[in-house]
């Protein structure tokens, strides 16, 4: 689906993913959307110590805040969406929030494609 045919909510966490990947410079940017409305972004981590997806960030950054649950999550940065999206985040936000909507797109964020989690 295009990116203007997004709920408005849900297109505010796509744009927070998308400028976290922007600011950071990262391979992927994500956000996450609670059961209380805020909203988490993360980019993905990639130290020698330390390696998570912007999804897992996200995810992580909202349970650290206590999170009671989450609504929706965004990821930019997919380079190949044909090949389907497999990412470990996904485990994180289905433990969460078994039915939380799970948003991606490629790095143009031209188009958006619903996964489950």
């Amino acid at each position: 689906m295009a990116p203007d045919a997004l709920d408005p909510e849900d297109a505010k966490i796509v744009t927070l993913a998308r400028s976290a990947r922007a600011r950071t410079g990262a391979a992927q940017g994500a956000a996450v959307r609670d059961a209380d409305g805020r909203t988490y972004a993360a980019c993905t981590v990639a130290l020698s110590s330390l390696s998570l997806t912007a999804l897992q960030a996200a995810v992580a950054a909202a349970v650290a805040a206590g999170a009671p649950g989450l609504e929706a999550a965004a990821v930019v940065g997919v380079d190949d969406l044909d090949a389907g999206f497999d990412d470990p985040g996904l485990a994180a936000v289905a433990e969460v929030t078994a039915d939380a909507a799970v948003l991606v797109t490629g790095p143009d964020a031209a188009s958006v494609y619903r996964v489950a989690a």
